[in-house]
């Protein structure tokens, strides 16, 4: 192999480290040769292991360990319980409601089970085993492929599922979040996921414990919509600051639940 070429591939795998992700074209225009080039080069990086293919391009191989959904729920426990009750709060009796699947949403999905004519669509295993003996709660369920490590759906039934419906409210988790980039999941399909979720309610509330801010441990993201509410609790401290300055409304609540 031409040592040109060794040094772009290099170059290649540099760059979907720091930027996440990296595109046919951009790569094209960055390195001065064709698209064909680019695929070549970036088949030979995913045999070899360094980069995983994506549609329209490439991204690095993820070298962190995603956790499951047993050892998160044993995480900032009380932090969790706290900004669930304060979204539970937000609920009103005979609106529908969107949870997504995660230790939060099993935490908020507990405190809701005295909302009257409340309609809960999710795709958290763990929601649906809070509610299932519930009869007070209408539960809708968004199936498709489990994730075994998250316990929860996604895929193409459970986006078709997804785009049949509206709500009042979407309350979303998230591995990570930034204020330039949004939310980080290990998951292109969660990523995609999270952004027709975010489409379809009239409300969107993003609920992350402090140490998810400004946390990035992968390579897969997900865009907010203009309008978001960033629900966290007071251990975040400065870590808003980034999220205030793009105008995102940031709540932090105490460990009552209550919005300081």
């Amino acid at each position: 192999m031409p040592r040109g070429a060794r040094e772009r591939r290099a170059a290649i795998v540099r760059l979907a480290t720091t930027s996440g992700l990296a595109s046919v074209d951009e790569l094209s225009a960055t390195f001065g040769v064709t698209a064909s080039t680019i695929r070549r080069d970036l088949a030979q990086l995913e045999s070899a292991g360094h980069l995983a293919r994506t549609y329209g391009g490439a991204m690095a191989v993820n070298t962190n360990h995603e956790a499951t959904l047993r050892q998160r729920s044993s995480e900032a426990f009380e932090a969790k319980r706290a900004i669930a009750l304060w979204a539970a709060g937000q609920v009103r009796p005979g609106e529908t409601v969107l949870l997504d699947s995660g230790s939060t949403m099993s935490a908020l999905a507990r405190e809701l089970t005295h909302v009257q004519n409340l309609t809960v669509v999710t795709t958290g295993l763990t929601v649906l085993q809070e509610l299932a003996n519930v009869d007070t709660v209408q539960v809708e369920c968004l199936g498709g492929t489990l994730r075994h490590i998250s316990q929860g759906f996604v895929g193409p039934l459970t986006e078709v599922a997804l785009n049949r419906m509206t709500f009042d409210r979407a309350f979303l988790g998230a591995d990570g979040v930034t204020a330039e980039r949004g939310i980080c999941e290990a998951d292109l399909h969660q990523t995609r996921l999270k952004e027709l979720m975010a489409q379809r309610a009239e409300h969107v509330y993003l609920l992350v414990h402090a140490a998810k801010l400004g946390h990035c441990p992968f390579h897969a993201w997900a865009q907010l919509p203009n309008s978001w509410t960033l629900v966290t609790d007071v251990e975040a401290g400065s870590a808003i600051v980034p999220f205030q300055e793009r105008d995102v409304d940031v709540i932090t609540v105490d460990a009552e639940g209550h919005a300081r």
